[in-house]
């Protein structure tokens, strides 16, 4: 890894990767729904979504042209924290790729008439998540699990918020947080760094300092207990989940590891005995989510809704077994292996990569190479892997969300 700083604030990080022909490229926005006052819910998304209607030098068509006329991709995404845009190339367009993607984030036109349309999409997209359960569960989920945190706000906004949203707000949110010391810029390939700098210093060079966008206020609480939601639905759809410490936190490399023999495969417990033994589900899962301030650890299930009572108990008896007795020396050794596997598969994806680089400078943590992270997670003991089953699996602890007929 290699990285550049430039006067302005900008961040370069690069990695090199030899021998390969693609070449991941993505500028990140430490702005996200998690930044947002009630008011302007969901205000990062729908600007996500305006500068691809439009920059100084491309119109829509344009910019959908630029990199897909040349076997490329372009994609761009908002989550609590940040807001990311990202394209996939060959390592010929790499000069290419950089100038669309400075293109959006610097010179977008936001124009009143592009704003109307793009509103009426993401009102679509609002309804598209109205309309998948296994969606909409986690969203509902959320925003009552953190009782009224913005981790907990919808990243699309609502029907309300999105309606009265007006030009002038997005351009402010622009001019306010798409500036130097707000962005980070990651290429991961067979690519030569000095040359990656030269290029960013000349898009990104004009840019503002700005100020740097403030932190999130660390959650006070988090609900615990059961809630229902009814819903004309075929499947009953529960979600499960406890508060957990921030990314930097050194217990998250137990709490990966737990989530992984839980319900992260075909071989985990859940899977197993959810699916396999029980057939009360086509979809069992554990999830997890580390954000700068707390997390979030959990299980998702789908099941009839006859059968959502049973699996609702049968889930707990298992949270109870983790909590009580944790994980056996051997299956630690066996997650320890799966997930280091999944870690060094992924490392052949540029995109894996970039992600990876790229989720090291938004959460301000030094970067470990691949043999570094193998290690750490290596490093994981069964005391420490037990303990946060102690403290994060307790089933009287979690708040569970039910939602169906």
């Amino acid at each position: 890894m290699r990285e550049t700083k430039y006067s302005n604030g900008v961040n370069l990080i690069t990695e090199r990767i030899p021998g390969i022909r693609s070449v991941a490229i993505g500028v990140w926005l430490k702005q996200g729904s998690a930044h947002e006052s009630s008011d302007f819910l969901g205000i990062s998304h729908i600007l996500e979504h305006l500068v691809f209607k439009g920059t100084k030098q491309r119109d829509a068509r344009e910019i959908a042209l630029s990199l897909e006329s040349l076997g490329g991709m372009l994609n761009a995404y908002t989550a609590r924290e940040h807001t990311g845009y990202q394209a996939l190339v060959l390592d010929e367009h790499l000069p290419e790729a950089l100038d669309v993607l400075a293109d959006l984030v610097l010179y977008p036109r936001l124009d009143p008439e592009d704003l109307e349309l793009e509103r009426a999409v993401v009102l679509e997209e609002i309804a598209s998540v109205e309309d998948a359960p296994d969606d909409l569960i986690f969203d509902l989920h959320s925003s009552r699990f953190w009782k009224g945190h913005p981790y907990g706000q919808m990243i699309l906004g609502t029907r309300e918020t999105v309606s009265v949203l007006e030009i002038d707000d997005v351009c402010k949110l622009h001019e306010d947080k798409y500036t130097g010391n707000n962005i980070i810029v990651a290429c991961a390939g067979d690519i030569d760094h000095e040359v990656v700098a030269s290029h960013v210093a000349k898009l990104f060079g004009d840019a503002s300092s700005g100020e740097i966008c403030s932190d999130v206020d660390a959650p006070l609480e988090n609900l615990i207990g059961r809630d229902l939601v009814v819903r004309n639905t075929a499947q009953a759809h529960l979600v499960f989940g406890n508060q957990t410490p921030p990314h930097m936190d050194p217990i998250c490399e137990a709490l990966i590891l737990i989530s992984s023999a839980f319900g992260g495969g075909m071989s985990s417990r859940l899977f197993q005995r959810i699916r396999e033994e029980m057939a009360l589900a086509y979809s069992v899962f554990a999830y997890q989510s580390f954000y700068s301030r707390a997390g979030i650890t959990g299980v998702y299930v789908g099941t009839r809704p006859e059968n959502s009572s049973k699996a609702l108990e049968s889930i707990l008896a298992e949270y109870n077994l983790l909590y009580k007795e944790g994980l056996m020396a051997l299956e630690l050794e066996q997650i320890k292996a799966q997930v280091k596997g999944q870690m060094i598969i992924s490392m052949e994806s540029t995109v894996a990569r970039l992600l990876r680089l790229a989720g090291y400078a938004l959460r301000g943590e030094p970067y470990k190479n691949l043999e570094e992270s193998l290690a750490r997670i290596d490093a994981v003991t069964l005391e420490e892997v037990n303990e946060a089953c102690t403290r994060f699996f307790d089933p009287e602890d979690q708040y569970v969300m039910s939602m169906g007929p």
